[in-house]
C-alpha cells in the first residue's frame, strides 16, 4: 500500500483544487460602524444544470484515527463544494488532480485552526475528515435537479499518514 503524507493547506498548494478560506491575508474591510472586519470574497461558488442553486448545510462528523487508508474519492460535476469550520479542531483535506484514467495519485492536506476550503466543480476529493473530536461545520454547496455525485474505488487503497 502506497503511504501519502499529510502536509499543511496553504493557499499555493491548494490552488489547483480550489480555494483555502482563512483570514491570514485575505482581502478585508471595515464595516458595521468599524466595529466588524468584512474578509471578502474568498472563494467562487459554482453551480450548474437544471434548477442550480446555491445552499448552505450544517455537518457534525465524527473524527477518523490516523493513519487513514483511503479507498475512495468523489467529485461533484454540478458545483463547488465550501467546507467551514465552526470549531478549531483540524480536519484532513484529500484531492487529485485529473488524469485520462480517473483520479490521479491523492495530494492530503491538514488544516490549521481557521481554515476551510472551497473544493471547485469537478475536482476529485475525499470525504469530509474531521481528525481531533467531533466537528461541525457550514457546507455551502449546489442544490437543484440531476446527479451531482460521482465516486471513484482506487485499485489500491493509499495510507494516509
Amino acid at each position: 500500500m502506497k503511504t501519502i503524507e499529510i502536509r499543511p493547506l496553504t493557499r499555493e498548494a491548494f490552488a489547483p483544487f480550489g480555494e483555502v478560506l482563512e483570514t491570514e491575508g485575505a482581502p478585508n474591510f471595515p464595516i458595521n460602524a468599524g466595529k466588524c472586519v468584512r474578509y471578502h470574497d474568498l472563494a467562487r461558488i459554482e453551480t450548474t444544470g437544471e434548477k442550480a442553486r446555491p445552499m448552505i448545510s450544517l455537518l457534525r462528523g465524527e473524527p477518523y484515527p490516523l493513519p487513514l487508508e483511503l479507498t475512495m474519492v468523489e467529485r461533484h460535476p454540478l458545483g463547488s463544494q465550501a467546507f467551514i469550520p465552526l470549531s478549531e479542531h483540524p480536519f484532513l483535506v484529500v484531492v487529485a488532480e485529473e488524469t485520462g484514467d480517473g483520479p490521479g495519485e491523492p495530494i492530503a492536506f491538514r488544516t490549521a485552526p481557521g481554515q476551510g476550503v472551497n473544493i471547485g466543480r469537478n475536482v476529485w476529493h475525499g470525504i469530509l475528515t474531521p481528525l481531533c473530536g467531533i466537528s461541525d461545520f457550514a457546507v455551502v454547496d449546489r442544490g437543484g435537479d440531476g446527479v451531482n455525485l460521482e465516486e471513484h474505488f482506487y485499485a489500491q487503497p493509499f495510507l494516509i499518514r
